[in-house]
């Protein structure tokens, strides 16, 4: 295990700007958790980090300040999980109250300008979609603008006149215009979109719209309205390569930044967008970029970052300079016993061109013990960033190889669309394809390689063990849908329908779902298994854990389940990562590197 780095260290992410320039808000779980915390923003410098978090004990995931500065609208996600809740939260005192208390979850929108009014999505466990609506916070009372699976409302117009509203399944996303007073709405994309976000201008006549609609990557595009129709329609930005990640405007509507996937490294570029005359962004720690806002003045951005050696953290980044500093007392970056990762590509059993990351242990020569790791989504990407995980099993001797198999995002919506519905059989052949690429290419031992992986990396860790049981040694399955017919069933209702665009309708395509799901094949995974979950996770319910642990052992093996009880889909809180960094490293060393089989050690020895 690799100890003492900043990698194990706290995490500053998702840095918000208050609209008059004084403050920043962040998420840091600085105190264990993810929580809210604001500071004033000093003219250069870092800032004087407070002592608590405006919100003690509560799991934050998004935050938007009140236009006047007065209050932060945040989403909180009690014990990690999907029933999430919005609350409006007095920026000075901390004091709030909740929004929608009805409803099974809430899930954030954008603000009126005038600051009375906030977008917010209401979930309901008996609807199969959202309710994106405005809230009146003087009274409470709601305008429904639309419904359906990710409704939400993305922006509101200067006058208050307009509104542009999100809404479809995954991979199938659309824009609509709204006029909030005749009610009148024009479509604004050209079919489905895999991104699908969009701003209005400074003076209302344009909209900003950021989309792979009608084409295979990203892109910035203008939209001209006159009143609610659309005029014209145009391109700002965009690559024939590369996916455009993240757009942020300043305050005075004359310059975008544009935050670019470069092979999953993050690019920084500035846009005016009187001109169209793009120049390079300041340098910004780490790989990747996660977050970027415009100061008031327009002089700096406030980048959210990280990478290999660069623990999640915000800097100010000075436009037309050089000069990038922290402003907040993250760990420094550290390179002394990390391994940065080196990109790799390999070829499909069909000729498609795949890519992956290698991390091997410093010196490694020839092959040797070796993990595939895949991420969850599909609609992810595998990128250079703090992965303490990665990192602890090298120091403990053991290769990653993190492979972005089709249906990862990042390749253009082509290539994310690739393992759609009966798709998928070949998305499960590309880990079988990893494996052959290390070990022919002397980088792995056929003998000593497992596979693992988060939510739907989870799943597809036990399809590749069940369909290849003569590759793997080990497996590890984290929060990962063993049953596909089940997860429909047990999932919340508006993750379903918005999935059966990926796997397929549980009613009509259930052969195909049964056929897919690796709990029916528990017979053939004879690869020890390692199966974690939190108890919170209603996005991959426990059930999908229980009922794979259960299926193994009734065939006579002997896998283990390490459960949280105060987690949801994602773990939150640091001292539990540390017990599941630490469990995954034993139980995959156990197997690569010890001569007794992993499937012989007792559950007390997990740490």
């Amino acid at each position: 295990m690799v100890e003492g780095t900043g990698l194990f260290g706290p995490a500053y992410t998702q840095p918000g700007l208050s609209p008059d320039g004084t403050r920043l808000a962040w998420v840091s779980d600085r105190g264990g958790r993810p929580q809210l915390w604001v500071a004033p923003l000093p003219a250069d410098g870092p800032l004087d980090e407070p002592h608590e978090p405006l919100l003690p004990d509560t799991d934050v995931v998004a935050l938007t300040w009140s236009p006047d500065s007065s209050s932060i609208a945040v989403q909180i996600a009690p014990f990690g999980g999907e029933r999430t809740r919005v609350r409006i939260v007095d920026a000075a005192t901390g004091a709030g109250r909740d929004l929608a208390t009805g409803a099974a979850a809430a899930t954030l929108g954008a603000w009126s300008p005038t600051g009375r009014q906030l977008g917010i999505t209401i979930l309901s466990e008996h609807r199969n979609d959202g309710q994106a609506c405005l809230v009146d916070l003087r009274d409470g009372t709601s305008t429904v603008l639309t419904s359906g699976p990710a409704a939400k409302v993305c922006a509101v117009s200067g006058d208050g006149r307009r509104a542009v509203m999100r809404t479809g399944k995954r991979g199938a996303r659309g824009l609509e215009l709204v006029d909030l007073r005749s009610g009148r709405r024009t479509n604004l994309l050209p079919g489905g979109a895999l991104v699908a976000e969009a701003r209005f201008g400074i003076t209302g006549h344009q909209l900003y719209v950021h989309t792979d609609a009608g084409r295979d990557r990203a892109a910035l595009l203008a939209v001209t309205l006159r009143g609610s129709a659309v005029s014209g329609v145009y391109p700002v930005a965009e690559r024939d390569g590369d996916d455009l990640d993240m757009v942020a405007l300043d305050p005075a509507g004359a310059r975008a930044a544009l935050v670019w996937n470069v092979g999953g490294r993050s690019e920084l570029e500035l846009l005016d967008l009187r001109s169209g005359r793009l120049e390079p962004g300041p340098p910004i720690p780490g790989d990747v970029v996660t977050g970027a806002g415009f100061t008031r003045d327009g002089r700096a951005l406030v980048v959210a970052s990280e990478g290999p050696t660069v623990p999640p953290r915000i800097s100010r980044a000075g436009l037309g300079s050089t000069v990038t500093e922290p402003l907040l007392p993250a760990a420094p970056a550290v390179t002394s016993g990390l391994v940065d990762p080196v990109p790799h590509t390999f070829r499909a059993d069909d000729g498609l061109t795949l890519s992956g990351w290698l991390l091997r242990p410093a010196g490694a020569v020839g092959p040797g013990p070796t993990i595939i790791w895949l991420h969850g989504g599909p609609e992810s990407q595998e990128r250079p960033t703090a992965q303490p995980l990665f990192q602890a099993l090298v120091a403990a001797g053991i290769s990653v190889f993190a492979p972005n198999v089709r249906g990862s995002s990042g390749y253009g919506r082509r290539f994310a669309a690739a393992d759609d519905l009966d798709r998928r059989f070949a998305a499960i052949a590309d880990v079988r394809a990893a494996a052959d690429h290390l070990t022919s290419a002397g980088l792995a031992d056929p003998d000593r390689l497992g596979v693992a992986g988060r939510s739907y990396g989870g799943y597809l860790t036990l399809a590749a063990l069940a369909a290849y049981p003569e590759r793997f040694a080990v497996g590890v399955d984290i929060c990962g849908m063993s049953d596909l017919a089940s997860f429909f069933a047990h999932t919340e209702p508006w993750i379903a329908s918005a999935a059966t665009t990926k796997y397929g309708d549980p009613d009509v395509d259930a052969a195909l779902l049964r056929e897919l799901s690796p709990l029916h094949r528990a017979d053939r995974i004879r690869a020890p298994l390692l199966v974690v979950h939190g108890e919170h996770d209603t996005n991959v319910p426990m059930i999908e854990a229980t009922q794979i642990v259960e299926a193994l052992r009734a065939h006579g093996r002997t896998p283990e389940l390490l459960r949280f009880a105060d987690e949801g889909h994602e773990i939150h809180d640091r001292a539990n990562r540390e017990v599941f960094v630490r469990a995954v490293v034993a139980w995959v060393a156990a197997a690569l590197l010890s001569p007794r089989p992993a499937a012989a050690i007792p559950a007390r020895s997990l740490p």
